[in-house]
């Protein structure tokens, strides 16, 4: 971290910009970020250095969309997350920095295929985010029931074990709950609003096992310093672009980006 170029520096700010754009328009768009920090330092490290940049998004992203939140869905994740977030923490206790580039390049395109799966799965179109609140709440009130069952809540403790391990060993958790929120039947506004207090309450509490771990330090914080000034630029420019943004291609782009990145990562 001690010789970072000017150009290192700058494809860190890119990526930082991409993590407030990501908050604010398209979540787990982040994960072309993931892929830029890995890359520019040291994998185990790079994490540490990424989630005080991803919690600065989430709070944007909580004081824009707080109001279109779903905690009915939110309280029963908890649980299996944390599972995920203390077996990821074990998991980093051990791994050096080769098994987390290559554990991060592998959930990079384990997350790409999901997506691609997801899209072929779900072809119809997402709904126009005009809709009202009053749409939100149809859905919301649908996901209740759903998860009210036994398979419901058995796939809620698989994506959330799932997403809490990915979460902290990769800060890659972003693709695992889209497509549970997507599944669940979220259209956009309660999509984004869950989403924002799910990964500002997540990210949060990894910040002690990041730290215990010497992921984060005082010199970690002092880039963070610089690079969190990129998130709200990029967080102002998602809000803009979020009612206009051609989702598919967008999506194209991302899902290309990130499996560029992984390979990238593998074959290092």
């Amino acid at each position: 971290m001690d010789t970072i170029t000017l150009w290192q520096f700058a494809a860190l700010a890119a990526a930082s910009a991409l993590v407030g754009f990501s908050k604010t328009a398209v979540s787990g768009a982040n994960t072309i970020s993931l892929a830029v920090f890995a890359a520019v330092l040291p994998a185990r490290e790079s994490t540490g250095v990424l989630l005080p940049v991803l919690i600065a998004g989430d709070l944007i992203a909580v004081l824009v969309y707080r109001r279109h939140a779903h905690w009915p869905t939110l309280l029963r994740l908890f649980p299996a997350v944390a599972a995920g977030v203390v077996a990821g923490a074990v998991f980093m206790l051990w791994a050096d920095d080769d098994a987390v580039r290559m554990s991060i390049g592998v959930i990079l395109l384990l997350m790409a295929g999901v997506t691609l799966w997801r899209r072929r799965a779900s072809p119809e179109p997402e709904a126009d985010p005009s809709t009202a609140t009053a749409t939100d709440t149809a859905t919301d009130t649908d996901t209740d029931t759903d998860t009210a069952s036994g398979g419901g809540r058995l796939k809620a403790r698989s994506y959330g074990v799932l997403g809490g391990f990915t979460t902290m060993v990769a800060n890659a958790g972003g693709p695992v709950m889209s497509l549970y929120l997507l599944s669940a039947g979220f259209r956009k506004l309660g999509f984004l609003g869950t989403s924002a207090w799910f990964f500002l309450i997540v990210n949060t509490s990894k910040v002690p096992f990041s730290v215990g771990l010497g992921l984060i330090d005082l010199r970690s914080l002092l880039l963070d310093a610089a690079l969190v000034l990129f998130v709200v630029p990029g967080a102002c420019l998602g809000r803009m672009c979020v009612d206009r943004i051609n989702q598919r291609l967008f999506e194209q782009l991302v899902i290309g980006a990130t499996v560029l990145g992984g390979l990238q990562l593998l074959l290092r």
